[in-house]
């Protein structure tokens, strides 16, 4: 299937369409923050960073805690402690909140990166 160079100028003016986490209703501001922050957290294969890439799953903040729910664009990917690493990090960084990361069950695809971000990978 080939796209026009219409349809693409069509996508990338769409707006980026994020993954919503749960902790998006109560402390909107805060995840925010760690989408913002989390955008330097990057997979060196891909150069592209893991908000882009749709890995990040879900957050919730509770009891003073951050729980993070990230998946990997491949199950034996190499980087995968580093970026895990990376991203508890960051949030604990910018939440001030001690964080935990938990491997999520959901297999990875290209659909759940943000719009526009396979034409940058060569992806259609």
């Amino acid at each position: 299937m080939r796209v026009s160079n219409f349809e693409i100028l069509k996508m990338s003016e769409e707006k980026t369409l994020l993954t919503n986490w749960d902790a998006e209703d109560t402390h909107h501001e805060t995840c925010e923050k760690i989408r913002l922050a989390l955008r330097d957290v990057r997979d060196p294969e891909l150069g592209m960073d893991i908000i882009q890439l749709g890995l990040v799953r879900n957050v919730t903040i509770e009891n003073e805690r951050v729980m993070m729910v990230m998946i990997l664009t491949t199950p034996y990917c190499p980087y995968a402690p580093m970026m895990l690493e990376s991203a508890r990090k960051k949030t604990e960084e910018i939440t001030g909140l001690p964080t935990e990361i938990t491997y999520g069950t959901e297999v990875w695809n290209k659909t759940m990166m943000e719009e526009g971000s396979g034409f940058d990978w060569g992806l259609v």
